[in-house]
């Protein structure tokens, strides 16, 4: 029923920025709900890259990303972010968001978005 709504992706140069947004539609918030970005590059496993609590106080990040980009939530708005700095190349992938009751440590994600692709080239 949960439905999560992705956009933000797109193509952008080598050290530029993007920021992705997943939103909640089907009448539901996220108020209750971790929050994960994921990503999935061509031929590679899919990663987890971070995860914010349900009220937002505490997040944790990927080796690959930590330094480079930052998860955030306004849960008024129904919406969770990912700003990407310094993009590397090795970032091109399709970026999901995923949601959870109601920890961050918890395994299994219950709703996904549809994916939005972020392409880092010159």
């Amino acid at each position: 029923q949960l439905q999560l709504v992705e956009s933000g992706g797109g193509l952008v140069s080598p050290g530029g920025s993007l920021r992705l947004s997943c939103a909640a539609s089907g009448g539901f918030t996220l108020n209750d709900y971790a929050i994960a970005w994921f990503r999935q590059a061509p031929g590679r496993e899919r990663e987890e890259i971070s995860c914010i609590s349900t009220g937002g106080g505490s997040t944790n990040y990927a080796d690959s990303v930590k330094g480079r980009f930052t998860i955030s939530r306004d849960n008024a708005k129904n919406t969770v972010y990912l700003q990407m700095n310094s993009l590397k190349p090795e970032d091109t992938a399709v970026y999901y968001c995923a949601a959870k009751k109601y920890y961050c440590s918890t395994n299994t994600y219950n709703y996904w978005g549809q994916g939005t692709q972020v392409t880092v080239s010159s």
